[in-house]
């Protein structure tokens, strides 16, 4: 009897520890890992003469219902290297810099990360300022990854201090847009309205040899909104040419004097996506990732890139190098002649989530190439379809050595990811800030300001007016005074010849997405021509 009565005691334990632990609040954690891989089009061969420039049109929307922390993907966004193809043995990337160091894969040549025009439209983990759309930024990476330039002054996102003056690498061209460290903002709540945007090696400058061999393209950001169309700014030639100084093998290889590598097809890079994991009482985990969301049309598909471009030195290089000889100022329009449309290819994705394959997206969103060269979504019969918002899956499950795609139901309300909500970014994130003025930034110096204005981010920027030739990254060369006056003289000429509302690339069918109106300037009375707008400092200021 007492030993039933022990063995009774022990199972009613038992049982009762067995409740407890599975009416215990389960156990969440929070990752960055939930979603990686890449919406990609790819573009068809073009002759090597179009490889002087690149772009297309791409569509633009709030990808995720709310501004979340540590969030990383890229909207369709472009990817230039210089063409090295002749290279296949030897180390493009010297010892010392990130790529050659770490990166043994990428041997022997090191191409693919020497050096890369890779900015678009996106959402990056080290943005500051967060209010719902996608920015715009121009990234580059000159040296193997070891220094980024993504504006006049600052390199991608997580410096509060600019770029040393002897690193700076893009010259701002506009007098009419601000080009804040934090990326450009949009107007409104865009859903699927377009940006097109191209870069274009033009001869802004002449081939050198000091203080390392230096080719004369000068990449040119050229734009096409409701609100703005033409040149933004530039990567100064030496921006690439510098890495060869103390690497020889590197003279003639970098984009300052090759083409680019091949055709450029927009693609969409899944990068930083936070989770939050939880098991059920049998163990088996489940995650969660934020709501994307994906713009569809009256025909129920997603356009992501359009008419997408290869341009050759008939587009407008030779119509500038013509001009800067003393002929006519060109339109600005990109020339017919000068164009290459390649055929768009894609293919299924490879979503993974903390480095396990995922099963059953492709199936809901499948890339699709479209009549005329489009590139976008097909949506699956069960996707939720919610105010012209494709949603993509949120919830998945634990299958051996995969993922699967699940629906909110098919996860235990007792893991309470159902309920979870995702942090929201850092309300007084630190300033980007190159005040006080000094080194190239003071000598010479400003002509006029600061002045302020409040983006549509919550941020405020401050900015000064430069003579075009005096603004912090021509500081750092030792150039002759006829070289610069004859480079503020060519800007002087663009400024007049070449309005913001001109046609320069070749356009697209669809509406155009609009800037900020905050970030759009007047000169100063007498400054009108010759003179730009240069970001010393965005933050948050009380109000």
């Amino acid at each position: 009897m007492l030993t039933t009565l022990h063995a009774t005691a022990t199972l009613l334990l038992a049982l009762s520890a067995s409740a407890s632990a599975q009416d215990a609040e389960p156990s969440v954690t929070i990752g960055h890992r939930g979603l990686h891989g890449y919406i990609g089009s790819h573009a068809g061969s073009t002759p090597r003469e179009f490889r002087y420039g690149a772009g297309f049109y791409a569509s633009v929307w709030s990808l995720i219902e709310r501004p979340i922390r540590g969030f990383q993907i890229g909207l369709p966004s472009t990817w230039l290297t210089p063409d090295n193809s002749d290279n296949t043995t030897e180390p493009l990337c010297p010892v010392g810099t990130i790529a050659r160091d770490n990166w043994p894969e990428r041997g022997p040549t090191y191409g693919s990360v020497f050096q890369t025009v890779e900015g678009g439209l996106g959402y990056w983990a080290g943005n500051r300022f967060h209010y719902g759309p996608p920015k715009f930024s121009m990234n580059a990476t000159p040296n193997c990854y070891s220094t980024e330039v993504a504006s006049p002054g600052w390199p991608f996102f997580h410096s509060s201090e600019p770029l040393p003056d002897d690193m700076l690498g893009i010259a701002q061209l506009s007098n009419r847009l601000l080009i804040p460290p934090d990326g450009l903002t949009f107007q409104g709540t865009p859903k699927g309205e377009l940006l097109g945007y191209a870069y274009m090696a033009l001869p802004l400058t002449d081939a050198r040899d000091d203080p390392q061999p230096t080719g004369t393209h000068s990449w040119t950001l050229f734009l096409d909104a409701a609100n703005f169309k033409g040149p933004l700014a530039y990567y100064l030639p030496e921006c690439w040419s510098r890495i060869s100084r103390d690497y020889p093998f590197d003279h003639g290889r970098c984009l300052d004097s090759r083409p680019a590598s091949g055709p450029v097809a927009g693609s969409m890079e899944i990068n930083t996506v936070p989770e939050f994991l939880a098991k059920d009482a049998d163990g088996t985990l489940y995650t969660r990732i934020p709501q994307l969301q994906f713009p569809v049309d009256d025909t129920g598909r997603t356009v992501l890139v359009r008419d997408v471009v290869m341009y050759s030195k008939d587009a407008l290089w030779n119509d500038v190098l013509a001009w800067r000889r003393g002929g006519d100022a060109p339109t600005g329009a990109f020339k017919v002649d000068g164009m290459a449309r390649p055929e768009i290819r894609t293919g299924s994705v490879t979503y993974r989530q903390n480095k396990k394959k995922i099963t059953g997206i492709n199936e809901l969103a499948t890339p699709t190439v479209f009549d005329g060269n489009v590139f976008g979504l097909t949506w699956g019969d069960d996707v939720v379809v919610e105010d012209g918002m494709a949603k993509f899956p949120t919830f998945f499950r634990d299958a051996g050595e995969t993922r699967e795609s699940i629906t909110a139901a098919d996860v235990p309300a007792k893991t309470t990811l159902r309920d979870r909500a995702f942090p929201g970014p850092r309300t007084s994130p630190p300033p980007y800030t190159a005040e006080p003025l000094s080194g190239s930034w003071a000598t010479p110096g400003p002509a006029a300001g600061p002045f302020e204005t409040m983006l549509l981010d919550g941020s405020t920027v401050r900015y000064c007016w430069y003579r075009f030739i005096d603004q912090p990254v021509f500081q750092q060369f030792q150039w002759s005074q006829k070289t610069r006056e004859d480079l503020q003289a060519l800007i002087v000429k663009m400024h007049a010849a070449w309005s913001i509302d001109g046609t320069y690339l070749p356009g697209s069918e669809g509406e155009l997405a609009s800037f900020d109106p905050a970030l759009f300037v007047t000169p100063p009375k007498g400054m009108e021509h010759g003179y730009v707008p240069i970001v010393t400092w965005q933050g948050i200021t009380p109000q």
